[in-house]
């Protein structure tokens, strides 16, 4: 605890180096040809909590950590908005943790300071990515074995890393997807939702995909979704059963409460509903809202129909090839990768770690269309 606190000490933000660590000083360059600062700006749980706002804190001044022999120093430059971000600043996933700690899952930028060992694979200035907690900070360190080469810095990419691939090893594993089969997409126009929408068109699936606004039906329909309802003009039920007496063979299902009920009755017999999120919950104290699940068994049993959930961390070995397969997809021109970074919120663009706690609130007024991105922009004072 004390060495935490001595972290979080206040610091000099306008005290700059050249170099991190002296012993590697040819690896600790900053490679636009500024000094690496010594203290930086980064988000922390401070209280378990399924309120962001309340939960996390905006350190202005803490140091900028320094990377070991395998490890990369980061500067971000995107970062990823995700809902369950409140699943971990109210401690879901791990029940023992303690604030305070990090927060951010995701995110993009350079290689701005490395150790040897990883400067083998790596170099100064290269674009990264990762999946890692810590991501909302100004910099981030990151193990060279983890980190995603890419070929620029921009936050397409960044819709891959938990999105893109959340979609596609999930439907690979769980979907069965073939010619002719329906799909229902639930948040369809969401960062993961539009995905699932494609990835099901490119499996040639006939895709239904639900959404909240006529907007984000045009969006649907430009990727592809041959059937978008809007829930908030259209019961979504009487839709789908006047159009699919027998039902529909997947749901890819993330919204949970009436939604999951529903999705659970239109399944068609050996149909597959595929769990990836619950999020209109995720804002109660318990995380979820109640289902009928005590006429599950009996409606499964009646269908011989087949639920799945799906968590990313249990398929990291699926995890490579997602990437490469959802990359040379885009590079066909087959993949739409649609970022969301504010512009037409309230008050404007995603800009800045400040920016983080807006586009969470964002996200969950279920405004966005694709993946939502907050923006760090950093000044760089170049010596050349």
């Amino acid at each position: 605890m004390t060495s935490l606190l001595a972290r979080l000490a206040p610091l000099t933000p306008l005290l700059r180096r050249s170099i991190v660590d002296m012993s590697y000083s040819h690896h600790f360059v900053d490679f636009h040809g500024s000094a690496i600062p010594t203290a930086m700006k980064k988000l922390l749980v401070t209280q378990l909590s399924p309120d962001f706002r309340k939960a996390v804190t905006l350190m202005p001044s803490v140091p900028v950590p320094i990377p070991g022999d395998g490890d990369l120093l980061v500067r971000n430059r995107y970062v990823g908005i995700n809902a369950s971000d409140i699943n971990f600043s109210s401690g879901r996933y791990d029940p023992s943790v303690k604030p305070p700690f990090d927060i951010g899952f995701e995110g993009i930028g350079e290689v701005v300071a490395l150790g040897q060992i990883a400067s083998k694979n790596f170099a100064v200035g290269q674009p990264v990515a990762y999946v890692q907690t810590g991501s909302f900070a100004e910099y981030t360190v990151v193990p060279a074995k983890t980190a995603i080469p890419v070929p620029s810095v921009t936050p397409e990419f960044l819709t891959f890393l938990i999105s893109g691939t959340t979609a596609y090893i999930s439907l690979k594993e769980f979907g069965n997807l073939s010619k002719g089969k329906r799909v229902l997409v639930t948040a369809a126009a969401g960062g993961t939702g539009q995905f699932a929408v494609q990835l099901a068109k490119n499996a040639n699936c006939y895709v239904i995909g639900t959404c909240s606004s006529e907007e984000k039906a045009g969006f649907l329909k430009s990727i592809g979704c041959d059937l978008p309802i809007n829930y908030k003009a259209e019961n979504v039920a009487s839709v789908i059963k006047e159009r699919f007496p027998e039902g529909v063979d997947v749901v890819y299902e993330s919204v949970g409460g009436e939604m999951f009920d529903l999705s659970v009755k239109c399944l068609a017999t050996k149909g597959d509903l595929i769990i990836i999120g619950f999020i209109s919950g995720y804002k109660t104290p318990l995380g979820i809202l109640p289902v009928q699940e005590a006429a599950l068994p009996a409606v499964l049993l009646k269908k011989s129909a087949s639920i799945h959930g799906f968590f990313l961390t249990h398929y990291l070995s699926e995890y490579k090839e997602a990437i490469m397969f959802l990359v040379k997809l885009h590079r066909s021109g087959k993949l739409v990768c649609e970022v969301d970074n504010g512009e037409l919120s309230p008050e404007g663009k995603f800009t800045g770690l400040e920016s983080v706690f807006r586009a969470v609130d964002y996200l969950y007024t279920g405004k966005n269309i694709g993946k939502i991105v907050v923006e760090l922009p950093h000044l760089v004072n170049s010596k050349l």
